[in-house]
Formats: C-alpha cells, sequence, structure tokens
C-alpha cells in the first residue's frame, strides 16, 4: 500500500509543471550590446521584470552569443524580447521590445522547449512540433529553405516528435524521439559544428578564391550516432556538447581554446567521444550539461562539476575536462554560461563567477561588477 501511495504521489508531481517567478540581470541597452562600451541601465541586482510579475515561468533560454531572451510559462505561453533586428523575437517585425512580450503566433500552441542563437530563436510544442523566427541566412530556422533571409514570424521547422532543442550563434540541434534519428542538425556548417563530416565549403568565384559555407535548411540525423540515442544537448557559439543514454560524452564543431575536450585544439567535423567520461566516469542520468561561447561544462559521477575550454580571461586555457573543486559538495540542479561567466543553481542557492562587463553576475551595486 506504501509503494502505491509513493507512486501515486511520484506521477503527482511529474504531472504538475513546475515553474517559478524570474529575474533578471545585466545589460538592457539590447541595441548597444557588444557594440559600445559605458552602456547605461544594466540592472546589477537580480530584478522582478514588470510585465512578468506574477507570471510563472517554466523555462527560460538566452544563448551564449544571443542579445534577445525567451521565456516560457507554465502554461506554454512563449515571451520573447531584445534585440531583433533580424526578427528573431517572431512578432512580424524587427522593432525592439525592452518588455517581455507574448509571441501571437505560435499562441495557439503550448510551447515547451527553447533555444536562442546569434539572432535566431527555435521553440519545440508539447506535442512535438517545432517553429522558429529570425535570421536565416544558413538555414538555421530548419524550414528546409534558405531563400527568406529573415523570416520574423514563426515558420514551422522540418522535425518530428522533437523533445529539445538548443541553438548555437548560427545553427540549431533538435532532439527527438524518432528511433535511429534522436539528434538531428541544420545552419552553418563551417567548422563542423552540424556533425555531419563537412563543412560545405566551396568557391564562389572561378578566378579567384573566395570561400562561403552552404546553408543546410533542412534538419539532418547526424549519421554517426545513428546507433545512439541523445539525451542531453548544449550548444556553444560554433560547437555541440551531447550525452547519449549510456552517460558518454560527445563534442563536435569549432576546437579553439580546447572546448572540445580532447586535449587539442582541431576542429571536429563529426562527434567524438570525451574520453575523460568513459569507463567508471559516465555521467548519470540527471547530469547538467552546458556550453558557453568557448567553454563547455557537465556534472559527472557524484555531482562533481567538469570544465574545460576558455574559462576566464587569464590563465591557461583547459584542454580536457578539469574538476572545477571549489562546487565539490553542492547539488547543482542547473547551469547555463554566457561568454566567459557562469550561473548554477545549487541546492538552493543560486552562485555565478566569471568575467562580466555588464553586471550579469548580480552581485549588486556594491559587489564586482565587471
Amino acid at each position: 500500500m506504501a509503494e502505491l501511495e509513493a507512486e501515486k504521489k511520484v506521477e503527482e508531481e511529474e504531472a504538475v509543471v513546475k515553474g517559478g517567478e524570474l529575474l533578471f540581470c545585466g545589460a538592457t541597452a539590447w541595441d548597444a550590446i557588444g557594440r559600445r562600451k559605458g552602456l547605461e541601465g544594466n540592472l546589477v541586482s537580480p530584478t522582478r521584470l514588470r510585465p512578468l510579475m506574477g507570471v510563472n515561468i517554466a523555462f527560460v533560454a538566452s544563448g551564449s552569443s544571443s542579445c534577445h531572451c525567451v521565456a516560457l510559462d507554465v502554461d506554454g505561453r512563449c515571451y520573447t524580447w531584445g534585440r531583433n533586428e533580424k526578427g528573431q523575437l517572431g512578432h512580424g517585425d524587427k522593432i525592439q521590445r525592452d518588455r517581455p512580450t507574448v509571441v501571437s503566433g505560435i499562441s495557439k500552441h503550448k510551447i515547451v522547449k527553447a533555444g536562442a542563437g546569434r539572432n535566431h530563436t527555435v521553440v519545440v510544442t508539447a506535442d512535438g512540433d517545432s517553429f522558429a523566427f529570425g535570421f536565416n541566412k544558413h538555414g538555421q530556422l530548419g524550414s528546409g529553405s534558405a531563400k527568406n533571409e529573415i523570416e520574423p514570424s514563426p515558420v514551422r521547422c522540418l522535425v518530428s516528435d522533437a523533445r529539445a532543442t538548443a541553438c548555437g550563434g548560427d545553427f540549431t540541434v533538435w532532439l527527438t524521439s524518432v528511433e535511429g534519428a534522436s539528434i538531428l542538425t541544420a545552419g552553418l556548417p563551417q567548422y563542423g559544428q552540424l556533425g555531419h563530416g563537412t563543412d560545405n565549403e566551396y568557391n564562389t568565384k572561378d578566378s579567384s578564391v573566395k570561400l562561403a559555407y552552404e546553408a543546410q535548411p533542412r534538419p539532418r540525423a547526424i549519421a554517426s550516432l545513428s546507433g545512439e540515442t541523445i539525451v542531453k544537448v548544449a550548444c556553444g557559439a560554433n560547437h555541440t556538447v551531447a550525452v547519449d543514454k549510456n552517460g558518454y560524452v560527445y563534442t563536435w564543431g569549432f576546437g579553439g581554446y580546447g572546448r572540445l575536450g580532447h586535449r587539442e585544439q582541431k576542429d571536429e567535423w563529426s562527434p567524438r567521444r570525451v574520453d575523460v567520461f568513459t569507463r567508471q566516469n559516465v555521467l548519470p542520468p540527471d547530469a547538467v550539461v552546458s556550453a558557453g561561447s568557448v567553454n563547455s561544462a557537465c556534472t559527472a559521477g557524484g555531482g562533481q562539476l567538469y570544465m574545460w575550454g576558455k574559462i576566464k580571461n587569464a590563465g591557461d586555457d583547459l584542454m580536457y575536462p578539469k574538476p572545477l573543486l571549489d562546487l565539490s559538495g553542492w547539488h547543482l540542479r542547473c547551469m547555463d554560461s554566457g561568454a566567459l561567466h557562469h550561473f548554477v543553481g545549487a541546492d538552493r542557492s543560486c552562485i555565478s563567477w566569471g568575467h562580466a562587463q555588464s553586471g550579469e553576475l548580480g552581485y549588486g551595486p556594491n559587489g564586482q561588477k565587471y
């Protein structure tokens, strides 16, 4: 009887979509971020955004190279705000939004997951459909065509049974429930970040050398992972980190600063297993996986956090995963990284560290800002 009651309690807890109140810190001058110094209006302390006060937020996305944000509430509404020069907010225009605004074009769908690239956004519905909007020059929207360079309103992605999505700077990854095709990619293939064994480079001129990279607008399964079930994925600006159901970690794409964890800086055009996370150190089912612009991270056995790549401005880069001992003993629930700053949800605390330019560490007016 006790076992039945315990099972029922677990089922009830799983049926309830957990959410909370969104807090924001960092730069708010969206059109100026990354373009000039001395930005005004930075929020140096975690701050409630008025349009989302009282709204139960279940998921938040903002990529390490993006200047816009996406938030999903427990009812599946999608809010976007920030820079919008390429229509990445999905409101049918290129007007910047300083306040979180519901994306009306997908209001009939319950949105459960989202990803934000440099200038594009991808969402996944509870029914397994996927929609995207924003910059599409490289086919990163996954609509099957790159004819329209900008799609300011949501377009349907050519993906079925989608479970999750992640966006790099100019590419997109989807996880699906389709057997033999659990991970699909589309967009810019320049550094091999799509995982298809090529960068699709070609010469655009007959009389001289001018290289370009063929857009990949049709989501395509990664052939070398067809026998694996990928359960977690994270994207940096030009690299990808994925974990299969057995706890093995794969990385591919741009290899600079050691962000792929293979003890070298070579680009990888196909998924390559990270040897640190094999044998007795495979990742547990509740592992956390994260990717910043130039680094990667995950939790392994015992919840120990490992990081690799360029972790801070000064000092050597980490060519392979090394444990971050400062967080030993903490239970990490989630993590995300920007360019060179990092946030983790640990036990009931939120911990941040790294290099900040606009108060994004959230230390307050008397704390470290830069």
